[in-house]
């Protein structure tokens, strides 16, 4: 496969199929790949050896990485001597994609419409992408259309209620009193589902009509930074960024404050955070 990493436009029907969450969540990376690696990219990259080893992802693969963000994933799949495919809906992170993973083809593409045919991969991974798409259960029936019979699909989303780490910048938001802007769109209720292993797995069994669905809990410590840890919703970066900064450097300061205060809590004797976080990994294979 040959990385060109270019973002070339797309197509109407790909904007057509995006819900008033999808077209939020791309203003909400939109630029931000830097910003992202270097702070929330690191905690994300926990998951992603277990991701690729629940794939099945060997020496030959052909792995789709969907929802590359940085690369991470895709890179980690190269090592691995797979083939590699992977996309991200946002032009920046393809950009960053495409240096991180030289041995990948990397393109611009969204779910639930993906540039490929049926059965074209023998595994494909998504770390973290159906916490960013508005249609999850379309999601799911795409990544296993492009899947061969017998091909394997691993995922991960966020646990919910969140860890105490996870929890930290939303509690020092709420702290400032800054309410979350009434023009960033939730995920509509039909299209959620709670975030446990037995909600996630019941998904993939369901929407992905995958096959040996199993579900568990992964939990570490992250070691970063205050300032890591606060520079990406000072960015802007994800649904947490623009919240933080949407109502102006005063009401952004306060909550920095807040955040400091309340990551003492978190504060090691070196004076990094320690902050605990638990992801769901779910996988599953596909009928012949």
């Amino acid at each position: 496969m040959t990385n060109t990493g270019e973002a070339p436009e797309e197509s109407s029907a790909q904007v057509a199929a995006e819900t008033p969450f999808d077209a939020s969540e791309r203003r909400a990376w939109a630029g931000r790949a830097a910003a992202y690696a270097v702070g929330f990219g690191r905690l994300c990259a926990y998951t992603v050896p277990r991701l690729l080893d629940a794939a099945g992802v060997t020496e030959g693969s052909r792995v789709l990485d969907a929802g590359t963000g940085t690369g991470t994933a895709a890179a980690a799949a190269c090592v691995r001597g797979a083939r590699v495919a992977a996309v991200d809906a946002e032009p920046d992170m393809v950009r960053s994609a495409a240096a991180a993973a030289p041995g990948a083809a990397v393109r611009l593409a969204a779910l639930p419409q993906l540039p490929f045919g049926d059965g074209t991969f023998d595994a494909v991974v998504g770390n973290f992408v159906l916490n960013h798409v508005g249609r999850p259960r379309a999601a799911l029936a795409e990544l296993r259309r492009v899947t061969r019979p017998g091909g394997r699909i691993a995922l991960t989303v966020w646990a919910a209620p969140p860890a105490p780490g996870q929890a930290l910048l939303g509690r020092a938001v709420r702290a400032a009193g800054v309410p979350r802007p009434p023009d960033l769109p939730t995920l509509a209720p039909e299209e959620d589902f709670p975030r446990t292993e037995q909600g996630l797995a019941e998904l993939l069994r369901t929407a992905g009509r995958l096959t040996e669905v199993t579900c568990s809990a992964v939990s570490w410590e992250h070691r970063t930074t205050p300032e890591e840890w606060w520079h990406g919703p000072a960015s802007g970066v994800a649904t947490i960024g623009r919240v933080v900064i949407s109502q102006g450097p005063a009401a952004t300061e306060r909550i920095r404050r807040h955040f400091l205060d309340l990551a003492a809590e978190f504060t090691a004797t070196d004076g990094q955070l320690v902050l605990p976080h638990t992801a769901l990994m779910a996988s599953g294979q596909v009928a012949g």
